[in-house]
């Protein structure tokens, strides 16, 4: 049945393009092989098969496709597909198993072991690619997921080109999604950036960022680009600063080997904050393009004013958090953490304020802050209009006008809020908060999502706007290098400095009090 709706898909729009006369049908996928390098992880299981499945009842993937699962472990296929079957059931996203898109998947799903720097492995590999093209009609398409160590990066691209895996011949496509991170410095990301490129064409590299999976993060080209009332008034005359907070309430869990030689800075700062601060800041692209976009996005990270020694002190801060409760639960201090050094000196907070030079955003300060083992998890972008002037209200009972405020929310509700002032009812002035609110998962029907889904139709359609360009790694690294440099050379004073359960170290409080402001979201 599953398999004959499969067929038609061409004619027949999903049922939530069906729903809206402003939507259009997207259209399936191409024909192709996914090749999961690293497929008996975490991530191949909790996000990426489910995300296949999502995308194949929506009827966004192709008639026309396999998926290559490639890992150290030794097992079969059949081991391969049991495996999968049992943490679909426990994954899918709200225990959404649907039986017949799993039956259409487990026919079109195989699995070659190997080491990663085994060139006999790759042959293995392009033998099984081969026969999945002549069983499955892919048509030499293949793009290969690296949900694999950051170390195995090089090598595994080097790899596929000696296989002869990378090379685009005969009308087909090879791509490449890496994910996060790109590099743990400048430095490393040019290197990263050059190995890849001996091999791969930049329209071949797709860097990829869950955080530009979630709804809201795309809605914000949407939100400021469709909509007349937004754009007139998204700049420094209006515009008093923007706040974007990126809270945890979880601490480093089963990543405290990483995790310590990381820290929040180099963690979520040069890819994830930036996205957002990049989407906000970026001008009117002149469409919609892949390189259109991102080449205003890259813009953006260009004109952040460079940091000297004296603004690393002065407006930056980092914090690590010690022992304290999440909820009713009593919690350990990062250095008790599994794999965490017993001194360690990481950080698991920074905050930043930064400047963009440019004409639009002159004067408008971007405060950043993420952290682990925080009050709240809370992913958001707060935009505070400036106040207007009282003179209207000073002869009035009002002693008080509340500011404008626009919220982007992102996760865990995501959705948009506007705060505004309005008259309460009665014969004296009293001005009075309003807040309107908009929530995606009450407006829109709610469909089961693991954040991926968007990311991997893209790249099977070969749209890669949601993805960064090397130019944007790099620029990113290049803003926050002084501020590396710095906390290396100047070790932490008296880590930990903040409990957890708490919004942070008080310093970052102080780092908006200095300019007359305070975090939206605070104790």
């Amino acid at each position: 049945m599953w398999e004959l709706a499969m067929q038609l898909n061409d004619a027949n729009p999903p049922p939530a393009a069906a729903a809206s006369q402003d939507a259009a049908p997207g259209r399936p996928g191409d024909p192709c092989v996914m090749v999961i390098c690293g497929a008996t992880g975490d991530l191949a299981r909790r996000k990426l098969i489910p995300a296949i499945c999502n995308l194949a009842a929506d009827r966004l993937v192709s008639r026309e496709f396999a998926i290559v699962g490639f890992a150290r472990r030794a097992q079969t296929t059949e081991a391969f597909r049991e495996q999968l079957a049992k943490d679909l059931r426990a994954f899918a996203p709200g225990g959404n198993f649907d039986r017949q898109v799993w039956d259409w998947l487990e026919r079109r799903l195989y699995y070659v072991p190997g080491n990663f720097d085994d060139p006999q492995a790759y042959q293995r590999l392009k033998t099984q690619l081969a026969r999945a093209d002549q069983d499955h009609g892919t048509r030499g398409n293949y793009f290969f997921y690296l949900a694999v160590a950051p170390a195995f990066f090089g090598e595994i691209v080097g790899e596929l080109g000696a296989a002869g895996l990378a090379r685009e011949d005969g009308g087909s496509w090879r791509r490449v999604i890496i994910e996060k991170p790109f590099g743990r410095d400048l430095d490393s990301a040019r290197a990263l950036n050059a190995e890849l490129k001996q091999v791969l064409g930049e329209t071949q590299i797709y860097r990829i960022d869950h955080y530009l999976g979630k709804e809201t993060v795309q809605n914000l080209m949407v939100f400021r680009f469709g909509n007349a009332i937004f754009e007139p008034i998204w700049n420094r005359r209006y515009i008093d600063h923007v706040q974007i907070t990126a809270a945890e309430t979880v601490g480093v869990e089963q990543r405290g080997g990483y995790y310590d030689g990381s820290g929040a800075l180099r963690d979520m700062v040069p890819n994830h904050l930036f996205q957002l601060v990049s989407l906000t800041a970026m001008e009117p692209p002149v469409s919609f393009a892949a390189d259109a976009v991102r080449d205003e996005q890259s813009k953006v990270l260009h004109a952040l004013q460079p940091y000297t020694a004296e603004d690393v002190l002065t407006r930056t801060v980092r914090g690590q958090y010690g022992e304290g409760m999440i909820g009713e639960r009593g919690v350990p201090a990062y250095s008790a953490e599994p794999d965490v050094a017993s001194h360690s000196q990481t950080e698991t907070f920074a905050a930043l304020k930064l400047n963009i030079d440019n004409w639009r955003w002159a004067g408008v300060p971007f405060y950043l802050r993420t952290g682990k083992r925080l009050a709240r998890r809370v992913t958001e972008i707060a935009i505070q209009f400036h106040r207007v002037p009282f003179v209207l209200f000073r002869n009035t009972p009002v002693n008080q006008l509340r500011t404008n405020q626009l919220v982007i929310r992102i996760q865990p509700d995501e959705g948009i809020g506007l705060q505004f002032g309005a008259k309460v009812p009665g014969p004296v002035m009293k001005v009075g908060g309003v807040d309107m609110d908009f929530s995606y998962a009450d407006h829109f029907k709610e469909a089961p999502s693991t954040g991926y889904e968007r990311l991997l139709y893209d790249c099977m359609i070969g749209d890669a706007t949601l993805f960064q360009h090397a130019d944007m790694v790099e620029a990113g690294w290049s803003a926050i290098a002084p501020v590396i440099d710095l906390w290396q050379a100047l070790p932490p004073r008296a880590f930990p400095n903040y409990a957890a359960g708490s919004w942070g170290p008080k310093e970052a409080g102080e780092l908006l009090e200095r300019d007359a402001r305070r975090w939206r979201i605070s104790e």
